[in-house]
């Protein structure tokens, strides 16, 4: 399994940190050393980036994170959506991997970054208050779109990294971005007859290889 590139730069700091701790609490008992040493492990664990591939329908959309469906709510109308939508709300933990991948084939059409506050990502003024940024994606066929993907920061999340641009062309399960610590990420799909949610709140999901929504519009 690798690593996150993007979390180079902490995993450098913390060795250097952790590992000088380490080295100073051994002086005083041996035992002292374990606490810094599981707190890198961690650190390594959370910037771990696993290789999947993606199996599924050409008419499914799969999680674009790894985590806790904590909502499966409809929406009278959003914005850019433009009507009726579906929002699934998945929690990452601290524990999660923090990869993010595409829901689906298609083209990006607009990424808007949205500063905000940083309350917990479980909280339910999260997805609406916190720092965000918004994928809108036009799915390739059969699925129709848009299909949006927002990345949401958390109590513990800093920054919010997304690797795609408007005109990026996304391969189902491609990896664009990644959240730095607890965090949020929301799937939002046009409510309307032929979307059939197949994930409900509590269940856990990987991001590339579990299906959440079928479209047989």
């Amino acid at each position: 399994m690798g690593l996150a590139k993007e979390g180079l730069r902490e995993i450098i700091i913390s060795t250097l940190v952790l590992g000088s701790a380490a080295w100073a609490l051994s002086l005083v008992h041996w035992s002292l050393a374990l606490i810094p040493s599981v707190v890198l492990l961690w650190v390594f664990s959370f910037f771990r980036d696993p290789k999947r591939v993606t199996h599924v329908a050409d008419n499914a959309l799969i999680s674009p994170a790894d985590g806790t469906v904590t909502e499966v709510v409809h929406l009278d109308h959003h914005e850019q959506i433009g009507g009726p939508a579906i929002r699934v709300g998945i929690f990452l933990s601290i524990f999660n991997v923090h990869i993010n991948r595409s829901p689906c084939a298609g083209t990006v059409r607009t990424i808007r970054y949205q500063p905000g506050k940083f309350l917990d990502a479980r909280h339910e003024d999260a997805g609406r208050l916190n720092e965000s940024n918004t994928l809108v994606i036009d799915p390739a066929p059969p699925i129709t779109g848009p299909v949006i993907v927002r990345q949401v920061s958390g109590l513990i999340a800093r920054r919010i990294i997304c690797h795609a641009k408007p005109e990026t062309k996304l391969i189902c399960g491609e990896r664009f971005g990644l959240i730095k610590f607890g965090s949020r990420t929301e799937l939002i799909v046009p409510d309307k007859q032929g979307i059939e949610v197949i994930t409900q709140v509590g269940d856990k999901v990987q991001a590339g290889l579990t299906s959440l929504i079928t479209c047989t519009d």
